[in-house]
């Protein structure tokens, strides 16, 4: 796959493997068909090819390495309060049934004589949300992902997210918002995790 690559483990696909876009074009085709529509068209005509480019952008995040993004801009300090990082926004893609879920993380370390840049910390969310998921499991990679490569004296993510297979379909209920959480070490703490809840301006029942 052809990318715009720079040094902080971080692509971004401007151009596409053709190989793949040719055999999800078809799979596409057959979509169309299948629905009952006729690919031949002249909305159409292109439609296979158009959803084959955005499937695979929608999923680069499969030839991303988060780990890398981190250690990329990883530096020693000692310093060791919270650093937080709130409303990112993420865009993500259900495994269920292939609908869009989007909302926004939270995300918090407590570091143990390293930090890293902030804006890695983002590409990380965006990383492991640009891949079919389920929330449950894109939260605890982030926290994952943090813990293993800065060894932090604590992580906190929060996603809070709305599901379109619950608003599109299924359940059809349009307001309801999903939200998940995972924590280790110093945010494991009542008192800290709570700073970090009032922080980022949410309260939890």
């Amino acid at each position: 796959m052809n990318h715009d690559n720079n040094n902080d483990g971080y692509t971004k696909i401007d151009q596409y493997n053709q190989t793949k876009i040719e055999a999800l074009s078809a799979a596409y085709l057959t979509v169309l068909k299948e629905v009952g529509e006729d690919p031949n068209r002249e909305g159409l005509l292109k439609t296979p090819e158009r959803v084959a480019k955005a499937m695979q952008y929608l999923t680069h995040g499969y030839d991303l390495d988060p780990e890398k993004i981190l250690l990329s801009a990883k530096f020693r300090e000692d310093y060791q309060q919270m650093v937080i990082v709130k409303d990112i926004e993420l865009y993500s893609l259900c495994e269920h049934h292939l609908l869009p879920f989007f909302g926004k993380a939270h995300v918090a370390y407590i570091p143990n004589k390293h930090i890293v840049g902030l804006s890695k910390i983002p590409r990380v969310v965006d990383a492991y949300s640009r891949r079919l998921q389920v929330q449950e499991r894109l939260t605890t990679q982030i926290r994952d992902c943090i813990e293993n490569t800065l060894k932090p004296l604590g992580v906190a993510v929060v996603i809070e997210a709305h599901h379109l297979c619950m608003q599109m379909r299924g359940i059809q209920k349009q307001n309801s918002l999903t939200t998940t959480s995972a924590f280790t070490g110093e945010f494991e703490n009542e008192k800290t995790r709570s700073e970090f809840i009032s922080l980022i301006g949410k309260r939890f029942v």
